[in-house]
């Protein structure tokens, strides 16, 4: 069975809110996927991922009829935190959590639309680098982006990945990257919507770490 097959995200309603409760069921089983990346530099992401979870869900349990929904918290944060806020609590938490969502869609969907480097068509360098550069990189100061580097040379086989994706199955590539698309549909629609809320509400901030 498919690491990411079992624990799909649900389709969202047409207002596109997230519902708070399932959308941590969910993606508490994220971090797992950075296991399958093989490289401990990667437990950076899995740490951070893990924590901003971590933060959204103390939050959300303090009052569950209150924070149904993620926008919920972040409109009740602030009200609450006028002066701190979107820099404060479950708000930068989903504002960085978000940003790891992305980097895992990018990876995937990069992998799913058959990127490749010709030159070593085994290796997965390609799809992280661009998932990084596009939902990473401009958040991370120059150190961090070493570390990401790193990281990069320390990347697995593509076929070691999708067997990892597999639960260590041995899996044809194509049977894999369907799970791969199947489980990119509502993960993707759930990450735009996220994204399309900070918009919305001003709520993104541009700072380095």
């Amino acid at each position: 069975m498919s690491l990411l097959l079992e624990n799909q995200f649900r389709e969202l309603p047409p207002d596109k809110s997230v519902d708070t409760k399932l959308f941590l069921e969910a993606v508490s089983h994220l971090p797992s996927f950075f296991d399958c990346l093989g490289s401990t530099v990667f437990s950076v992401i899995k740490s951070d991922i893990n924590g901003n979870i971590t933060k959204i869900k103390g939050v959300y349990l303090k009052d569950p009829a209150k924070y149904v929904t993620l926008q919920d918290i972040v409109v009740a944060e602030r009200e609450a935190h006028a002066a701190e806020w979107p820099k404060v609590g479950a708000t930068l938490a989903l504002m960085w959590l978000k940003r790891g969502l992305r980097f895992i869609q990018i990876l995937l969907q990069s992998l799913a639309d058959g990127d490749r480097d010709e030159n070593n068509p085994n290796l997965i360098r390609v799809n992280i680098i661009k998932a990084y550069e596009q939902a990473l990189k401009k958040y991370h100061g120059w150190i961090v982006q070493k570390i990401f580097h790193a990281a990069l040379l320390a990347a697995p086989y593509r076929s070691n990945f999708l067997k990892a994706l597999s639960k260590g199955e041995e899996v044809k590539e194509e049977d894999c990257l369907a799970n791969v698309r199947q489980f990119l549909v509502n993960y993707t629609t759930t990450v735009d919507a996220i994204y399309e809320m900070y918009t919305n509400l001003n709520a993104e901030l541009d700072y380095t770490v």
